[in-house]
């Protein structure tokens, strides 16, 4: 059984997760990259990032998640700047690691699809999304974090790799699932598939992430959520090609959208797009003010 899985039982009810990172350090004036997106802020402005960690936890979040969600090779490759990874993947793991000792709370390893995570059409070959997975993957790891965020996945073979390599390697791993408004993965297939694929390989948990509630709830009512799953809706909105997320949904608002999803299952939930330490607050406040029955003891 992992710390995480301890945590849980001793616990009896979700762990909460941290919020948004990129928009609201982009917020602040902080330039950020066009492939690398907010991790090049880990390199350029690593107070910044480290102070928003610090507010997640002090909200109230009891996982925080690195800064790392492009500083996988396949995106430092396609920035062309001279970055070496395994120094950018240490040195923006330690920034999440420093406060979460600080609060003993864990640390959740984002590994990001290989390419843009709302990118239909797939460019690499599948030899270098398994090199780039493998890689980013180990060096998470090493760094120190306490389970893998396999995060914002939306491609079955991406899906199916990620899952069985942390699985084959002995990593505790979330991997946590994107798809469209018809409940479809991005490369086509029905959610269930996604799901099956994650399942089958011994997960901590399967999520879902970077939708809005409305969306999810399309698909919760008719799916059997008898395993292991977490949640990190959207609080802004889904019109993911502008690249520009606002805060569009209040705290009071999210927890009203979700309060009916819980069930036994749930082992964490969190917020994404859109999202401030304030949803992180709200979210503690309600799974420590609800009973949850689980089948943990």
């Amino acid at each position: 059984m992992t710390k995480f899985e301890t945590k849980l039982k001793e616990l009896d009810r979700p762990l909460v997760l941290d919020g948004a990172m990129g928009a609201l350090l982009q917020a602040k004036g902080l330039e950020i990259d066009e492939h690398l997106w907010a991790s090049i802020l880990n390199i350029t402005a690593p107070e910044e990032v480290k102070s928003l960690h610090r507010a997640y936890a002090e909200a109230g979040a009891e996982i925080i998640t690195t800064n790392t969600f492009r500083t996988n090779p396949a995106a430092v490759k396609q920035s062309g700047l001279n970055i070496n990874v395994k120094d950018f993947v240490k040195n923006s793991v330690r920034l999440a690691k420093e406060v979460a000792d600080e609060f003993n709370i864990f640390v959740a390893g984002s590994n990001s699809p290989a390419e843009d995570c709302y990118q239909k059409e797939v460019t690499l070959t599948e030899d270098e999304i398994i090199s780039n997975h493998s890689e980013h993957i180990e060096l998470l790891w090493e760094s120190g974090v306490d389970f893998i965020l396999n995060e914002t996945q939306g491609h079955l073979f991406e899906i199916e790799f990620v899952s069985d390599f942390c699985n084959k390697n002995n990593i505790p791993f979330v991997t946590s699932l994107f798809f469209t408004r018809d409940l479809k993965l991005l490369s086509g297939e029905p959610l269930e598939e996604g799901i099956e694929a994650v399942l089958s390989h011994n997960p901590i948990a399967v999520s879902f992430n970077c939708i809005l509630p409305k969306t999810f709830k399309k698909f919760f009512t008719d799916f059997n959520f008898n395993f292991d799953w977490g949640l990190y809706f959207n609080c802004g909105g889904d019109d993911y090609d502008t690249g520009k997320i606002t805060s569009t949904i209040s705290p009071d608002d999210y927890i009203n959208e979700i309060k009916t999803l819980a069930n036994e299952h749930t082992v964490f939930i969190g917020s994404c797009c859109g999202s401030t330490p304030e949803h992180t607050r709200a979210i503690r406040d309600f799974v420590e003010s609800n009973s949850f029955v689980t089948k943990r003891n």
